[in-house]
């Protein structure tokens, strides 16, 4: 390991289906930069199927993964010696995938004695603006991705308290759901995106879910359904329509997330004090249409907002080598019989809220 004032982490990232590695390198004063940053998207290996496959995933992980952590190094420069941890995610996500990536890190960590960082998929997210711009804690995230969607008080490393959630599917997850319904394209996300900017959004009166509620919950499901039984109604279905169903579902999305957020950042300011800044991190943080929505509740909550540039948004080792060099700083490591975990909770106290505990809100 180098001198005190630099800490050199690599960081793997196989939780769904990117494979990535990176090298960042931490300074003492706190201040990170990328040396490297390989991610391979599986999209093609899963565009057939509409969706991700576990199998395929975890396969396509354990034939790419080695070449890709070797790139990142060669690419960054640096020996294995130089390392002053091996960080990789060992959960949330796909647990083939999960255990790749984990395994891995962990032989590394072995042949080379070096400490293992399991990062929580979720932290790397919530960790990644301070790797972009020196931002102090607390701030309040709002997570958006395939698989979550919350707003979390960050108040330190390691210290997250979640203030909402949603109590069914994620805000990525109803983007492709609702692509797939109007025969778009896999992933659906930008394809939504894409068709919603032609499209005019007061042409259908989708409902704007938990609006005007006190807690900060999130509800995507019924808006979803709503799109299905238009999109029926209307059947055959002409590109006008399907562009009209999107601006309209993505309008309703937006002024939902607004009315959520602006209760969240509410709630973060009675029990933090006002938040140093609107976080959006995940990869629906890189539509655009939902930052100009973001803009407008971070300037109306009088606060800053920061979002990483897209390629950190979505998975990616940088993020989760952060993460590692962040916990690394404060003496955080794991050990080598740290499992891979399918769930993970980024506030560990987090409850279901009244009346959802039996569903994915639990999570």
């Amino acid at each position: 390991m180098g001198n005190d004032t630099r800490t050199l982490v690599l960081g793997i990232e196989t939780t769904c289906d990117e494979t990535a590695a990176a090298v960042v390198e931490r300074q003492g004063d706190g201040t990170g930069r990328i040396l490297s940053n390989i991610v391979h998207s599986q999209t093609e290996e899963h565009a057939a199927y509409g969706g991700v496959v576990p199998e395929i995933a975890a396969r396509a992980h354990v034939d790419l993964l080695d070449g890709i952590v070797d790139r990142a190094m060669k690419e960054a420069g640096v020996g294995f010696a130089q390392l002053a941890g091996v960080a990789a995610a060992a959960g949330p996500g796909l647990i083939g995938g999960v255990i790749v990536g984990l395994t891995t890190a962990k032989a590394i960590a072995m042949v080379h004695n070096t400490p293992l960082i399991a990062v929580n998929h979720l932290e790397a997210h919530a960790l990644t603006p301070r790797l972009t711009c020196a931002l102090a804690f607390p701030y309040c995230l709002f997570l958006a991705s395939g698989g979550h969607t919350q707003i979390v008080a960050v108040t330190g490393v390691g210290k997250y308290v979640r203030l909402g959630t949603t109590v069914d599917d994620a805000m990525g997850e109803a983007f492709d759901k609702v692509a797939k319904m109007l025969g778009l394209p896999y992933p659906g996300g930008p394809e939504v995106e894409r068709a919603a900017s032609g499209g005019d959004a007061r042409r259908f009166a989708f409902p704007r879910p938990m609006q005007g509620r006190s807690d900060a919950n999130f509800s995507l499901s019924g808006l979803k359904t709503a799109v299905r039984n238009e999109a029926s109604r209307i059947n055959p279905l002409e590109p006008q329509d399907i562009a009209d169903l999107c601006a309209s579902f993505q309008a309703a999305v937006l002024e939902s997330t607004a009315d959520r957020l602006s209760v969240g950042l509410r709630l973060f300011h009675e029990q933090f004090g006002p938040p140093r800044a609107l976080v959006a991190a995940g990869g629906v943080a890189a539509n655009q249409a939902i930052r100009g929505a973001l803009q407008n509740v971070a300037a109306k909550a009088q606060t800053t907002l920061i979002i990483p540039p897209p390629a950190l948004c979505t998975d990616n080792g940088a993020m989760i080598a952060w993460a590692g060099a962040e916990r690394l700083a404060i003496g955080l490591s794991d050990t080598m019989d740290t499992p891979p975990r399918a769930r993970w909770l980024l506030d560990e106290n987090a409850i279901a809220p009244a009346g959802f505990a039996n569903t994915r809100a639990g999570f």
